[in-house]
C-alpha cells in the first residue's frame, strides 16, 4: 500500500471501509473488475516503465506506490474488464507520450489488451440513456455494463457517486490508498 494515513477517516471508519471493500472483492473475484480509463492508463504506463508514472502528465497525480497498489488490488480478480470506449480513451492518452516512449508503451498496451475481457455495448443504445448528456459515452457504458455484473474501480468521484446512487458496486481508488493492503 501507499503507506499514507487517511486524514478524513477515523480508524473505525477505515476498518469499516476495509471490510466493505474486502466483501466487494470476494463477491466480484470470479466475475471481474471493470477499470476506468485513468487507472488503466496508470496500469499500462507503470507496467511499461514504473519511474514514468510521476513524470507523465496523464499519471502525474499518481505515485509508483499507487501503481503497486493498483496491481495488487487487480490481482484479486480473475478478469480485468474493459470496453472499446475505455480502450480508445487509454490509447488516446498514451498517445500523449513523446517518442520513443509512445511507441514502446503502445507495444505493451497492445499485448495487454489481449489479457483483458472486452465487452461491447452499442453506443446508439447508450445514447438513449437519460444520463448520457451528463456522463458522456464512456461513463454511461460503464454504468450500464457493470450493473449486477462487475465491480467498478475508478478514481473519478463524479462517476463513483453516480454509480453508488444507482446501486452499482464501485470502489473509488482514492479510498484504497490509506487501507492496509498487505
Amino acid at each position: 500500500a501507499s503507506g499514507r494515513r487517511c486524514r478524513d477517516l477515523g480508524e473505525d471508519q477505515t476498518i469499516g471501509m476495509t471490510d466493505h471493500v474486502l466483501k466487494l472483492v470476494e463477491r466480484y473475484r470470479p466475475r471481474g473488475v471493470l477499470v476506468d480509463s485513468n487507472l488503466l492508463v496508470l496500469y499500462f504506463v507503470g507496467g511499461f516503465k514504473r519511474e514514468l508514472v510521476p513524470d507523465f502528465k496523464r499519471t502525474a497525480q499518481f505515485t509508483v506506490a499507487d501503481f503497486d497498489l493498483l496491481v495488487l488490488f487487480l490481482s484479486n480478480f480473475k478478469r480485468i474488464v474493459t470496453t472499446p470506449n475505455i480502450l480508445a480513451e487509454v490509447n488516446s492518452l498514451l498517445g500523449q507520450l513523446g517518442e520513443p516512449l509512445k511507441g514502446n508503451c503502445r507495444e505493451v498496451f497492445g499485448r495487454g489488451i489481449g489479457l483483458l475481457g472486452e465487452h461491447y455495448v452499442p453506443s446508439a443504445d447508450v445514447a438513449q440513456n437519460n444520463e448520457f448528456a451528463k456522463l458522456g459515452l464512456t461513463d454511461t457504458v460503464i454504468a450500464r455494463l457493470a450493473r449486477g455484473s462487475f465491480l467498478v474501480l475508478t478514481d473519478d468521484l463524479r462517476l463513483a457517486s453516480f454509480l453508488e446512487r444507482i446501486k452499482v458496486d464501485v470502489v473509488n481508488f482514492n479510498h484504497l490508498r490509506p487501507l492496509p493492503w498487505r
